[in-house]
C-alpha cells in the first residue's frame, strides 16, 4: 500500500546528499536539477568505477526523501546504505542482462511504492543487456508515474541505441587524477603511495580503494617494468615468468575477496537477526562477487600490460636519439623491436575482451617479446 501523501519542498537537494559522489561536479549538478521535476527514465553512463552506484542511491535519496533530499533524515540514510524498500536494484543474473532480468524489472515498475511517493528501479551493467534489448525497452517504455528508472552503463552498443534514447543521460567521465589523489589522502593513504595508486586506478574508484589497501601494489608494479631485463627468448623463462605475474595478481585479489567475506558476514547477521535460516537471494550475490573478482582480475592484467607496453616504450625514446648520429642501424633495429613488443602487448590486452586462457595468452606474449630482443 502507497503511504501517506508528503509535500516536498521546493529546490534543489541539499549538497550534502551528493558526499560519497567523488569527482563528478558537472554530473552532480545535473542530479540536484533533475532531482527537483525528473522524469521516467536516466542513463548514469561512465568507465567502470565511476561512482554510479553511489550517484544512483543519492539521486533516489532526493527522489524519495519527503523533504525534497535533506541528506539526514531517516529516509535519506536508508536510500544511501541500500535498505530502502523502494530503491531497488536489479543486478544480471548471467555473464549479461537477461530477458528475465529485465522481466523482472518490468514486472517491478508496475508495482506500487512502499512508503514514499515513487519508487527507483536500478539496473547495473545495461552496457550488457543486448539480446534483451527489446524486453528492456518494453519496461522503461510504460512505466506507471510513480516509477523512476536508473540504468548504468560503461558503454551504449548498437543494441542500446533505442533504450538511451528514452533515457536522459547522464554523463559520468574517469575521476580527474587529482581528485582521486585527495579522496585517497583523505582516507588516510599516504600522499606518495596515493599518487601511485592513482596513476594505476585509470580514474576508477573501486580499483583506486582496492589497490591502496594491496601492500604489494608497488613491487607489483616494478615486476611488471623489469619483464624486459628477464626475458631471454626461450620458452621456459617466459612460462615462469608468466606463472609468477599472474601469481601476483592472485595476491592482488585479497583485499576483494575480504570486503565479499564481509558482505557475507553481514547479510548472514541481518538475515539471522530477523529469524531467517539462510541469506535471501545469497546465490545473486555470491554469483556478482564472483564477476567483480573476474573483472579485478582481468583490469589487473590489463593494467600490468599497459606498465609492460609503457616501459617497451621507454626504450623506444631511447632508441630514437642515436638515429641520426652514425651507425644508426642498429639503432633503427632497436625502434622497430620496440614497436613491434608494443603491437603485440596491445594485441594481448585486446585479446582479454574473450576471456582467453591467462597463462597460455601471457606466455605467447612473452615468447614473443623475448624474440624480439634476441
Amino acid at each position: 500500500m502507497t503511504g501517506p501523501t508528503t509535500t516536498r519542498r521546493p529546490g534543489a537537494p541539499a549538497p550534502g546528499l551528493f558526499a560519497g559522489v567523488v569527482g563528478q561536479p558537472a554530473a552532480v549538478e545535473a542530479l540536484r536539477a533533475a532531482a527537483r521535476d525528473p522524469v521516467h527514465a536516466y542513463l548514469f553512463l561512465g568507465p567502470p568505477g565511476f561512482g554510479g552506484r553511489a550517484a544512483a542511491n543519492a539521486f533516489a535519496a532526493a527522489l524519495l526523501c519527503p523533504n525534497g533530499g535533506d541528506g539526514t533524515c531517516a529516509t535519506c540514510r536508508r536510500v544511501l546504505a541500500g535498505t530502502h524498500p523502494d530503491l531497488v536494484v536489479i543486478e544480471r543474473t548471467g555473464a549479461a542482462l537477461l530477458v528475465d532480468d529485465a522481466r523482472r524489472l518490468a514486472a517491478l515498475s508496475q508495482r506500487r511504492p512502499l512508503e514514499a511517493d515513487r519508487q527507483v528501479l536500478v539496473a547495473t551493467d545495461v552496457q550488457l543487456a543486448l539480446r534483451s534489448a527489446p524486453a528492456l525497452l518494453k519496461a522503461i517504455e510504460e512505466p506507471p508515474p510513480s516509477t523512476v528508472f536508473v540504468l548504468l552503463a560503461d558503454d551504449v552498443p548498437p543494441e542500446l541505441v533505442t533504450v538511451a534514447s528514452r533515457c536522459v543521460e547522464i554523463t559520468f567521465p574517469p575521476v580527474p587524477r587529482g581528485e582521486l589523489v585527495a579522496w585517497l589522502v583523505e582516507r588516510g593513504v599516504e600522499p606518495g603511495q596515493a599518487a601511485l595508486v592513482a596513476e594505476g586506478a585509470g580514474g576508477d574508484l573501486d580499483r583506486a580503494r582496492l589497490l591502496a589497501e594491496d601492500e604489494s601494489y608497488a613491487s607489483r608494479l616494478e615486476m611488471w617494468r623489469s619483464v624486459p631485463s628477464r626475458l631471454d627468448g626461450t620458452g621456459a623463462v617466459a612460462g615462469e615468468l608468466a606463472r609468477t605475474l599472474l601469481s601476483s595478481i592472485d595476491g592482488a585479489l585479497q583485499p576483494l575477496r575480504n570486503d565479499h567475506a564481509a558482505e557475507l558476514e553481514r547479510l548472514t547477521e541481518q538475515a539471522e537477526s530477523l529469524g531467517e535460516r539462510t541469506v535471501s537471494g545469497r546465490k545473486e550475490v555470491v554469483d556478482r562477487q564472483h564477476r567483480e573478482e573476474r573483472r579485478f582480475r582481468t583490469d589487473e592484467l590489463r593494467s600490468g600490460l599497459g606498465v609492460l607496453a609503457r616501459a617497451y616504450r621507454d626504450r623506444l625514446m631511447d632508441a630514437v636519439a642515436p638515429v641520426s648520429s652514425p651507425g644508426t642501424a642498429h639503432a633503427a633495429s632497436a625502434i622497430n623491436a620496440a614497436e613491434a613488443a608494443v603491437g603485440a602487448i596491445t594485441e594481448a590486452a585486446a585479446a582479454l575482451v574473450r576471456n582467453p586462457n591467462e597463462t597460455l595468452l601471457l606466455e605467447s606474449l612473452l615468447v614473443t617479446l623475448g624474440r624480439l630482443d634476441a
